[in-house]
């Protein structure tokens, strides 16, 4: 047997497991030495020499010489052409004699060479052969060092077209994988997105979702390397296993690098990921990928139609979604029920009713039935809007299509025509919502009350409250009030007495609400009602409060029922409640007013209930000096000296007013004129007297009661004639502001002692010398330092007639502001 080896010494033993592990196989011959050697050519052509040919030649490959040696592979590999050994090569014969040696060719290398010789010709290596060759491996050996061993042995050179045809005829996936990865070392590996795609798949049936987004990585950074844009196929296959298979965050993550990487996205993708985001309950991504579809020339397909207008309607977006509901009809896509529905309802709550109404009758004409949840709808939203005729039609048109309305629509119904006081129409639905089984909530019971009781109509408010208590429910607090002020304003006390009791029965606090009634008979001026209903109140143990008493005792002195206003201001009194100088000073203006002995009696001893300062003041005022042990001036100085300005200067200005009128109706002249000084010079009335040099002083008393505007022209004119005579100082003009309702009162005082001043509209002046001379004469002086000449009745009937604004039946029934204005009094 031929046997061959090189020209320097092989080891016998690597020779025959040479020998025995490896053939020339056809595609990879050993060429014959040159014909240049006539000994060897002649000896090829020796029987035994063709039968060698016949049979067998054995070569040395490069892969098995290199694992039994590495310094044998260096002999045998091939130079930088690739075409010849390096080394000489001997021929030997079955004895071991050197037939020829020379230097060997080879034109075919493994892993190199993308052809095989047949002979002595180079013929293409067949795509079949190559890819079963490459499956054949990759089954064998799976994955791993062995893998990559055994393709780098491969004897041809693979390309892109084998790797592509691979992939898709091996099942594994992890070894599919291992090909790749060792295809992408080699130095003809090309991106390729056919190779991904197939890999993407395998890893998408195996629902390996971590391999895929593994390998997206990997392709990103190989698109990155090789600037190589996988547009169609990879990018926007992952993205749409990932959204099939609900990875929400991997998925927008994946959209987010392919268009970092300049990928078109197409419409499949766009699509998927949005219903995605939707499905999660996230309509605003979704939008945001919308919107960025915009951009492009992608189109929505039927499905995403159907759930993103739904979601832009429900977010509020009614313009957006109703955009692409009119693209949708054009583009020939049918709308399903929801589309139509969401829309109808959206545009209603947002109050865009006839919108609403269009799409509602465009979706009868696609023949879609109206549900009853779109009916509600509709009814809710016209409704709300006060268009109630609409609702009421579609009211009968729900009922006619085999509807039946349900609980809440006929609270709806009911409720708004209630509150829209359309009360027939709501009690004949609420007459059908009883027939229907149906049992009236609560609030449409409370709806029905108020609305009945603010309408005055006491019966049917009476019926549907027993109604209520028949029906086992609580009304509540709102109704129990409309019920109560009802009951007081048509001044049912007997029957408000009952509902208040079952009130409380139900464990209501009704302490307000009882009070809240007594007030509205105080107001109503009804004090014998008031009055009863107080009694009732303190029968059933239900307490008011002081501000309440008070208002009812000034009812009471206003009315002249003083012996029921006594027990009213002792209860304040006993309370706690406080007897201000406001309250005190109007019930000094009932004595004033006052010309019974009897009531002046009682009135007296109210005043002396209060136990209030300026009572304990009162009387000192009328005592002798003897028993004060002071002049009036400094006992009434002292008084006003005790007294806060900050919080009670209108009461003070208040009491002033009328405790001169009262003093001046007593003919205490002097001690009115100590009130007025003192007064005066406490600033309340800080702008009565005006001295302007010599142009013009002034008196203005319009802010003052009759006693009190009697008392300072007198007081201030004897000013004025001190001024005059002893310092002889004389002013232009001297004018007396009366204001209208004064002016004829002063005017008829100063004409009795035949005065120069004249009378205008609301003035009296009078030229400085007049008034000079004026004040010369003996009985100006005895009028100014004596007393007004005045009847008693005259001036009692001044203060009813002409100046009736210090009555006190004209102040408010609300309490007193702490700093009042002098034009309160």
């Amino acid at each position: 047997m031929l046997r061959l080896r090189t020209a320097k010494s092989i080891p016998r033993n690597v020779i025959s497991t040479l020998h025995r592990s490896t053939t020339v196989s056809a595609e990879t011959p050993l060429l014959p030495p040159s014909p240049q050697s006539p000994s060897l050519a002649a000896n090829l052509h020796s029987p035994s020499i063709r039968l060698l040919r016949s049979f067998t030649v054995c070569s040395v490959s490069r892969n098995t010489v290199t694992n039994q040696s590495p310094s044998l592979f260096r002999r045998f590999c091939s130079d930088e052409s690739g075409t010849s050994w390096t080394e000489e090569v001997e021929y030997l014969d079955e004895s071991g004699s050197v037939i020829h040696s020379g230097k060997g060719i080879r034109s075919v290398e493994p892993g190199v060479d993308d052809h095989v010789m047949v002979g002595g010709l180079k013929k293409p290596l067949m795509n079949a052969s190559a890819v079963a060759k490459i499956v054949e491996v990759v089954q064998r050996w799976k994955w791993g060092p062995e893998l990559e061993t055994h393709l780098d042995k491969l004897q041809f050179l693979p390309n892109m077209v084998h790797v592509k045809q691979s992939l898709k005829i091996v099942e594994d996936v992890d070894a599919g994988l291992s090909l790749f990865r060792w295809v992408k070392k080699q130095p003809w590996y090309v991106p390729c997105d056919e190779c991904y795609v197939v890999l993407f798949d395998g890893l998408n049936k195996g629902k390996d979702f971590e391999g895929i987004q593994k390998l997206f990585e990997e392709m990103v950074q190989d698109s990155g390397r090789s600037h190589h844009h996988h547009s169609l196929g990879a990018y926007n296959q992952v993205i749409q296993y990932l959204a099939k298979a609900e990875k929400l965050e991997v998925a927008f993550c994946c959209f987010k690098k392919a268009q970092d990487c300049g990928c078109k996205i197409d419409t499949q993708t766009y699509n998927n990921l949005m219903m995605l985001f939707l499905n999660k309950g996230l309509p605003y991504k979704a939008f945001e990928i919308y919107e960025s579809m915009e951009k492009t020339d992608s189109l929505l397909d039927g499905s995403t139609y159907e759930l993103i207008i739904p979601s832009l309607a429900k977010s509020g977006r009614l313009d957006a979604a109703f955009k692409l509901f009119q693209q949708m009809k054009e583009r020939k896509l049918r709308p399903s029920f929801s589309v139509f529905a969401s829309l109808v309802d959206s545009m209603g709550k947002a109050g865009r009713l006839d919108t609403s109404m269009k799409v509602y009758m465009e979706m009868q004409g696609y023949g879609h039935r109206p549900s009853a949840t779109m009916f509600v709808s509709l009814i809710d939203s016209y409704a709300k809007a006060g268009k109630l005729d609409t609702a009421l039609r579609l009211w009968d048109e729900m009922k006619s299509s085999g509807f039946r309305p349900n609980f809440g629509l006929y609270t709806m119904i009911i409720e708004s025509h209630a509150k829209s006081g359309k009360l027939e129409v709501a009690m004949s639905v609420f007459k059908d919502m009883e027939k229907a089984g149906f049992l009236p909530t609560p609030s449409t019971y409370s709806c029905l009350l108020e609305m009945h009781a603010g309408s005055g109509q006491v019966d049917s408010a009476m019926k549907i409250y027993n109604s209520m208590t028949n029906a086992g429910l609580r009304p509540g607090l709102s109704s129990y009030i409309s019920l109560l002020t009802l009951l007081a304003n048509k001044r049912l006390v007997d029957v408000a007495g009952k509902i208040l009791l079952e009130m409380k029965a139900m464990g209501y606090s009704v302490d307000v609400c009882a009070s809240d009634v007594l007030m509205i008979y105080i107001k109503d001026a009804s004090v014998d009602l008031a009055l009863k209903w107080l009694r009732f109140m303190g029968s059933s143990g239900i307490k008011t409060n002081n501000f309440i008493i008070r208002q009812l005792f000034e009812s009471c002195m206003k009315n002249g029922l003083y012996d029921s206003a006594r027990p009213l201001l002792e209860t304040l009194v006993h309370s706690a409640g406080k007897v201000d100088l406001v309250l005190y000073t109007s019930i000094l203006a009932h004595l004033v007013r006052c010309q019974d002995e009897d009531k002046e009696r009682q009135l007296m001893s109210i005043l002396s209930t209060t136990k209030h300062k300026a009572h304990a003041f009162m009387c000192g005022l009328f005592t002798g000096p003897e028993q004060r042990k002071q002049p009036v001036l400094t006992f009434v100085r002292e008084f006003y000296q005790g007294i806060d300005y900050e919080l009670e200067e209108g009461a003070a200005r208040y009491f002033v007013n009328v405790l001169l009128n009262y003093l001046v109706l007593m003919g205490q002249i002097n001690r009115a004129r100590c009130v007025w000084k003192v007064a005066y010079e406490n600033k309340l009335f800080p702008k009565a007297i005006v001295f302007d040099q010599h142009i013009a002083w002034s008196l203005d008393v319009r802010n003052l009661s009759v006693g009190a505007a009697l008392i300072a022209v007198v007081h201030t004119l004897h000013r004025f004639r001190k001024r005059m005579l002893y310092y002889g100082v004389v002013p232009r003009r001297i004018k007396l502001v009366t204001g209208p309702t004064l002016k004829i009162v002063i005017a008829q005082m100063l004409s009795s002692v035949e005065s120069p001043f004249e009378v205008s509209k609301v003035v009296l002046r009078a030229p400085g010398d007049s008034v000079m001379e004026w004040f010369k004469k003996p009985i100006v002086q005895q009028f100014l330092l004596n007393e007004i000449p005045s009847r008693a009745d005259i001036l009692m009937h001044k203060l009813n007639v002409m100046f009736p604004s210090s009555a006190p039946e004209l102040r408010s029934m609300f309490p007193p502001k702490p700093i009042m204005s002098s034009k309160s009094f």
